[in-house]
């Protein structure tokens, strides 16, 4: 039977954000609503769980931002202006449209994304991040950062 998770062995998971694979509605972009998810739980919460802090806003969120041409904080400042006005997930959509370029090239983020860690130094960085987790058995099942943060959050077993 294929390993799982040591609990707590990459810190507090957050099952409530959305997969990394789910497609943002408006853009067909991936990562975004996990992205805004976030958004919404600091706003919420005050802040995330130390385990997803450390790459809010940078990491993938930052990937995503950089392709786009846009700041990590300004997303973010829209979703908490929505969220303080009370306005729902049309208007967070609208703005960040509205920010956004004309052409997301939608595509190739994705096609990028879902490669991240397939490299040479992406398999080591993956390699050990499962050996942390007590799961060194799980490496040929978990081919990238995307599977990983899925494995993770309990979407692959």
């Amino acid at each position: 039977m294929p390993s799982k998770p040591i609990p707590g062995s990459s810190g507090e998971v957050l099952t409530c954000l959305p997969s990394p694979y789910q497609p943002h509605l408006a853009t067909g972009l991936l990562h975004l609503p996990r992205f805004i998810a976030k958004c919404k739980y600091v706003k919420q919460h005050g802040a995330l769980p130390a385990s997803y802090a450390k790459n809010y806003k940078r990491g993938m969120d930052r990937f995503l931002c950089l392709h786009l041409g846009v700041d990590p904080n300004t997303v973010e400042k829209i979703v908490h202006e929505c969220l303080d006005a009370g306005l729902g997930d049309d208007e967070i959509d609208r703005r960040l449209r509205s920010l956004f370029p004309a052409d997301v090239r939608a595509a190739k983020w994705n096609r990028d994304y879902v490669q991240k860690g397939m490299t040479p130094s992406g398999r080591e960085f993956l390699k050990e991040a499962l050996t942390n987790m007590g799961c060194p058995d799980r490496t040929a099942d978990i081919l990238s950062v995307v599977d990983l943060m899925e494995f993770d959050e309990g979407r692959i077993e």
